[in-house]
């Protein structure tokens, strides 16, 4: 019998593929989940993102808004810090520290610390242009009438904020002050100036 007659006769069968490499693929895969899921715990862990510290007691939105103050003083200050993060505090800064070149500080203000609100409260309804000095600062003001758009109650939440925030020590403003102070105005065309400000009464 020749040399190939053999090697294909039963006598010398062909190797079967051996059970150790799947073997071997498993454990690695089996490996790997066992090392994914002690990363997941790890990172639960610390990181924070998923503490309950951090999120409780607050299971969702509605939760949140639900505990908020519903009346007295503790919500107009929660609806004045609102209103006053998305409309003032862009230019003032959320510390009311102002920002260089753009807007003054309203923190420690003698615009705002006064018995009086009726100047205050006309800035945002009329809006400001020209120079005018805040904290002996000169400023050349370019302000829109922000306010003009807000409700009364609104406007006078924001004015209550900013009168009793960042060490400011000043009154209250409410919606029925607010309202004759926008009627006298009427649809007045041009922001204030500075020097015009400073001729009207508290």
């Amino acid at each position: 019998m020749s040399d190939e007659a053999k090697s294909l006769s039963c006598d010398n069968p062909v190797a079967e593929p051996a059970a150790e490499g799947s073997s071997l693929l498993m454990g690695i895969i089996l490996l790997t989940f066992v090392l994914m899921y002690l990363g997941a715990v790890y990172f639960d862990r610390h990181s924070g993102w998923f503490s309950r510290q951090v999120y409780s007691p607050y299971g969702s939105t509605e939760q949140l808004a639900a505990a908020q103050p519903k009346s007295g003083a503790a919500a107009a200050a929660a609806q004045g810090k609102r209103v006053y993060d998305s409309v003032c505090g862009v230019c003032h800064g959320t510390d009311g520290l102002g920002k260089p070149g753009q807007a003054p500080a309203l923190a420690g203000s003698e615009w705002v610390n006064t018995k009086g609100f009726h100047r205050l409260a006309m800035i945002p309804l009329a809006g400001l242009n020209g120079p005018m000095q805040v904290g002996g600062k000169d400023w050349s003001m370019a302000m829109a009438p922000m306010g003009a758009a807000l409700s009364d109650a609104d406007l006078a939440a924001v004015l209550t904020y900013i009168r009793n925030s960042w060490g400011n020590q000043a009154g209250a403003v409410t919606a029925n002050d607010i309202k004759p102070i926008r009627t006298s105005l009427g649809g007045r065309p041009q922001p204030l100036s500075g020097e015009q400000l400073k001729t009207m009464s508290e």
